[in-house]
């Protein structure tokens, strides 16, 4: 984990490839994020897709990937319930345990404080700030835009990666199901 200044400088960075404000379904990302590929945001927070973050970076010359959770917010929850700042730097030679070591830490042996579980928004992305992942655990859904070049971006190896009309038809669906307790007709 970093102190306030890492945090502040990972919050900075972020800002100039993402709105921070912004949420689904508004753009987040500050350029134009056309040919975006999709993931359930779950998976990002996993360490088996640690090498796809890697490979962002790497394409785009970054040492290092930076995560910032910006829900729940870090004054009215990390800080106060784990003296935590809720962001990480990983070096991109970093292995997956090192990944898993910082994204599934638990402050205090509290599971509720650690990334993996209490993450609601995240972003991320490296210092270059030409690629980025925007993830919201509610619609379960992570955007994933800076492929260099189409090619790499249509063989994307690492990741369940689907374009706009697989998610469409995969992951909302699910997510907004209309079920029984969700009839038209009021039941007396």
């Amino acid at each position: 984990m970093i102190d306030r200044n890492g945090y502040l400088d990972v919050r900075s960075r972020s800002a100039a490839t993402f709105d921070l404000d912004a949420r689904l379904s508004d753009q987040v990302f500050k350029e134009d994020a056309r040919d975006s590929l999709f993931c359930e945001f779950d998976a990002v927070l996993t360490p088996e897709f640690w090498p796809a973050l890697c490979a962002l970076a790497r394409w785009h010359g970054d040492g290092h990937v930076e995560l910032l959770v910006l829900e729940p917010d870090c004054d009215g929850f990390y800080l106060p319930e784990y003296r935590m700042y809720p962001a990480m730097t990983l070096s991109v030679p970093a292995c997956v345990d090192d990944c898993w070591a910082a994204v599934g830490h638990e402050p205090g042996d509290d599971i509720m404080g650690s990334i993996a579980i209490s993450a609601i928004v995240i972003a991320v992305t490296g210092p270059s700030g030409r690629w980025g992942c925007w993830g919201e655990r509610d619609p379960e859904v992570a955007v994933f835009r800076g492929f260099p070049n189409a090619a790499t971006r249509k063989r994307a190896q690492f990741g369940p990666f689907l374009e706009a009309s697989g998610v469409l038809e995969s992951y909302l669906p699910l997510t907004f199901r209309v079920g029984p307790s969700r009839t038209s007709t009021p039941q007396p």
